[in-house]
């Protein structure tokens, strides 16, 4: 069976990218809002042989223990491992302790996503040696499968290439032919820069999750709103404060 694992960084270094919309404080309470969302979802989710979170954080490693969620202590090391290490590091844990014959890697920020995706990767993976959900807002990954776990490895932390093509590319060379790209907006929307923010305050809306801890704190807490360049372009808008 499938292993869903959830590598997430430690709140003192989460999200560093959007310290100009939020304090570090604020930070780490959007971190713990989406990991509570995510856990919610995952609660009755029964396909999945193991939910593995991977983080350095005591209270994220507590929470997932509430959840019903394993939760691994990953060892901090100086100089810091890449992202790319840290899921080589946790995959592994995957095959040599819980013996997951596939692999599925999701991530905290994707916050759209359900309980019918997750149904739906999972059994994309065990038919495919790789499954793939493309980022909506960049060439990165949003959700990666392997079968078997160890069939390619990952390119997050590639200098010069997006993760996504350089990945597909990987495949390619490999001759890995059983490819599924698993085309989905909500799997694939990610908050990752300033506009995420706005977007997904307004998508949380627009697809009725407003009861979730992320859409409360970004009432709450969040200044900014898109606002058009040109009014006959939806395509170049600025993010401004209200």
């Amino acid at each position: 069976m499938s292993v869903l694992l959830i590598p997430v960084a430690p709140l003192g270094r989460t999200k560093t990218r959007l310290r100009g919309c939020f304090s570090n404080e604020q930070l780490k309470e959007l971190t713990i809002a989406m990991f509570k969302d995510l856990s919610s979802k995952l609660l009755n989710l029964n396909c999945f042989k193991e939910k593995i979170v991977y983080c350095n954080d005591k209270l994220i490693l507590q929470l997932a223990e509430d959840y019903g969620l394993i939760g691994i202590k990953e060892v901090l090391i100086q100089p810091r491992k890449s992202f790319d290490d840290v899921i080589k590091d946790l995959n592994t844990i995957a095959i040599n302790k819980y013996n997951a014959e596939q692999t599925i890697f999701t991530f905290l920020d994707i916050i759209l996503i359900s309980a019918k995706n997750f149904n739906e990767i999972n059994s994309l993976v065990k038919k495919n040696q790789l499954i793939v959900c493309p980022a909506i807002n960049s060439a990165g990954v949003s959700i990666l499968g392997r079968n078997p776990p160890d069939i390619i490895s990952t390119f997050f932390s590639d200098p010069e290439i997006p993760s996504l093509v350089a990945l597909l590319n990987r495949a390619k060379e490999k001759g890995i032919k059983k490819i599924a790209i698993y085309d989905s907006f909500r799997a694939g929307f990610d908050i990752d820069i300033k506009q995420d923010l706005v977007l997904a305050y307004e998508y949380l809306k627009i697809f009725n999750l407003t009861d979730t801890i992320t859409f409360r704190f970004l009432k709450k807490n969040l200044k900014l709103k898109l606002q058009k360049i040109n009014e006959n372009n939806n395509r170049q808008f600025r993010v401004v404060e209200e």
